[in-house]
């Protein structure tokens, strides 16, 4: 059963925090570099951060110090740690697989919005 569920988004002021969470199926998540991504209305899906299944991590810059992608490698588990929210940060957010292609599984994502 193939599986991406995204959840802990939500409406926030600025400069607060968020950690988002995603559950995984084993066969997208076991071995695999997992990452978090965001899509704004009208373009396309960019990368935000991703992790190795060792724990290696790599981060945007426009996230770095701020953001903090994690894994749980038991419960097939994604986390992203979003603090300081900006209201750039508006968008939806979705993890999947590293270097996932469009026409690939993609779950349904998790709405923040940042107001000023």
């Amino acid at each position: 059963q193939v599986q991406l569920v995204e959840s802990g988004g939500g409406l926030v002021q600025a400069g607060v925090s968020l950690r988002l969470f995603c559950a995984v199926s084993r066969s997208i998540f076991s071995g695999n570099v997992m990452a978090w991504y965001l899509q704004t209305p009208g373009k396309q899906r960019e990368l935000v951060a991703s992790i190795t299944p060792f724990g290696v991590t790599s981060h945007a810059d426009s996230v770095k110090g701020r953001f903090a992608i994690s894994r749980d490698n038991v419960k097939r588990t994604v986390y992203l740690q979003m603090d300081s929210l900006k209201p750039e940060d508006t968008a939806v957010y979705y993890c999947n697989q590293h270097n996932a292609h469009p026409w690939d599984y993609w779950g349904q994502g998790t709405q923040v919005t940042v107001s000023s």
